[in-house]
């Protein structure tokens, strides 16, 4: 008999992703298609909603590297279908930056932005310590990357640092050293880029600033216990030498990047060789602007056409563009306005003014999503203050108080138990006030410890807290009450050097289940008879529980 297929798992899809992951990063076509042929019969098998966006954005991808335009969009259509079913987790925020990546690479930049204002926001809420963030994770770590790649290519140089910035924090507490190095390598290039960019409109001092933040990414990546790919040491060495220029180091620059220059020509990428082009060539560019002579200036343009070529024939649209530019700059520097215009026209053909507003609009929606995220986490942030005790963690009487007038008494039992400190006045006296906000803050923990499933406790005010009961009988509340009770009288409090140990007395009272709308007086009069048997229970001798009908309390 023919075994079957053996059954496919998700650590065996995580591991081909990785590597289709890491040969996109290189920008190594040959291994993407080996790894994509190998992967897509198990890709296909697997039926996580996921694992099919996965399956399709892998097919776009496959489809620019082929130059299959309808085979991109046909992919890019159904992962972003598939995506709909996706829950918002790390793996969900890592497809949406990965497809963003292969718009922006497509040259589709308003789908690209969709796609990153949507990745971007879900890594916001998952980034430690936003609310809804779990364990960092590698996931995390490369949406961010794919992030900060993706807003670079839409020339938003400024987010794209930011993301790339918090990849890398993610990534410091992963286990994974290479992890660590990736986005260390990621953070040195963005910080360069963005410090050309701002050289080049005249903001020198930011420049220099962004230069050494670079070098000080790059060095960090250098310090780990790390082998990386041989395209990324290049790319990281390129990176180095290139913020030594910005940060005006020239002469110290020149060398390294000459070096790492012939050295990738000899085994690197097309994109890496077009990348280190690019560096050396505004490098000698600089040189001769600061020599009388310019001798480095037709270097830098033979360079620049080399880089274009390798920009073209990698789909990196971004990066030809500024190319065409730059040589047009440095012809019309050196005096062959006919070759100038050449490429200015190829410029403006490549960037129309459509194009340029488009990109505008989007990156100003992009950053009013991201403050209008920032407005409503600190909304949430004052409305929990507004509700929440910030000595204990419970909810403060505002909040009980919104609680109990949402509850319709009379539809089924409600219990509330109201709780006092046993002469908590003593503990503030004989040690001191921190010792009091200790004793409350352990209260709270023992009565949210020892609740039942569904009850709620509140602190109401000074040493006194509130736990409603729903659903819950005389009997069942005045047992849960007891066990409250006997939670606090049993703790040990000896670290606290206490003169007597801490009891708590209880008052309960119950509002059955009735036929009327609601119980006379609503929830006020059924606390208001909880706090009369609280007394009771003080008078009665303290650590103890006094309900409608119980004739002696417990006591200790």
């Amino acid at each position: 008999m023919t075994p079957g297929p053996s059954p496919v798992t998700d650590g065996d899809l995580d591991a081909a992703l990785w590597c289709l992951l890491a040969a996109s990063g290189r920008d190594d076509a040959a291994a993407f298609r080996a790894g994509l042929d190998d992967v897509e019969a198990r890709l296909d098998a697997a039926g996580d909603p996921c694992w099919a966006a996965w399956r399709h954005t892998l097919a776009a991808r496959r489809g620019l590297l082929d130059g299959d335009r309808d085979a991109t969009v046909a992919g890019v259509a159904a992962a972003r279908e598939d995506l709909g079913g996706c829950p918002p987790t790390a793996s969900t925020a890592l497809v949406l930056a990965y497809l963003a990546h292969v718009e922006a690479t497509a040259d589709h930049p308003d789908s690209a932005m969709l796609l990153a204002v949507d990745a971007s926001l879900l890594t916001e809420q998952l980034d430690p310590p936003a609310p809804a963030a779990g364990e960092p994770s590698r996931a995390l770590a490369q949406a961010h990357l794919w992030l900060s790649l993706t807003l670079t290519a839409l020339d938003l140089e400024e987010l794209a640092v930011a993301s790339a910035e918090r990849g890398h924090r993610v990534a410091a507490a992963l286990p994974d050293p290479a992890d660590q190095w990736l986005l260390l390598r990621l953070c040195a290039q963005q910080h360069v880029e963005l410090a050309q960019t701002l050289r080049r409109r005249g903001q020198a001092d930011r420049a220099h600033e962004l230069a050494g933040t670079a070098l000080a990414r790059a060095g960090d990546a250098r310090a780990l216990d790390v082998e990386p790919d041989p395209d990324d040491l290049d790319l990281l060495d390129v990176v180095q030498a290139w913020a030594l220029a910005c940060h005006d180091d020239l002469d110290d620059a020149l060398g390294p990047l000459r070096s790492v220059q012939r050295r990738v020509h000899r085994s690197g990428s097309t994109w890496l060789c077009g990348y280190a082009d690019l560096a050396l060539s505004r490098l000698l560019t600089r040189l001769s602007q600061a020599q009388t002579g310019g001798g480095h200036a037709e270097e830098a343009a033979d360079l620049l056409v080399d880089a274009a070529g390798a920009f073209a024939a990698t789909a990196d649209r971004r990066r030809y563009r500024q190319c065409l530019l730059e040589l047009g700059q440095a012809t019309a520097a050196m005096g062959r306005p006919a070759e100038a215009l050449h490429w200015l026209d190829a410029y403006r053909a490549e960037t129309g003014r459509a194009h340029a507003r488009s990109r505008e609009l989007w990156a100003e929606m992009f950053v009013r999503r991201s403050r209008l995220r920032e407005v409503e986490r600190q909304a949430a942030v004052l409305r929990r203050h507004a509700l929440e005790d910030p000595l204990t963690g419970l909810g403060n009487r505002r909040s009980a108080e919104r609680r109990l007038a949402g509850l319709r008494l009379g539809t089924e039992p409600l219990s509330l138990a109201v709780v006092d400190v046993d002469r908590f006045k003593e503990v503030n006296d004989d040690t001191s006030h921190s010792h009091g906000d200790e004793v409350l803050r352990r209260v709270a923990t023992l009565l949210r410890e020892h609740s039942r499933v569904g009850d709620e406790v509140y602190r109401w005010a000074g040493d006194e807290f509130l736990v409603v009961l729903p659903t819950a009988t005389p009997a069942q509340a005045l047992a849960a009450a007891e066990r409250l009770r006997e939670a606090v009288a049993d703790a040990d409090w000896g670290d606290l050097a206490l003169s007597e140990p801490i009891t708590v007395s209880i008052g309960v009272a119950t509002a059955p289940a009735s036929d009327d709308d609601a119980a006379p007086g609503g929830w006020r009069s059924l606390f208001d008879t909880a706090d009369l048997h609280l007394f009771s229970a003080k008078r009665g001798g303290r650590n103890r529980v006094r309900a409608p009908g119980l004739v002696d309390g417990s006591s200790s």
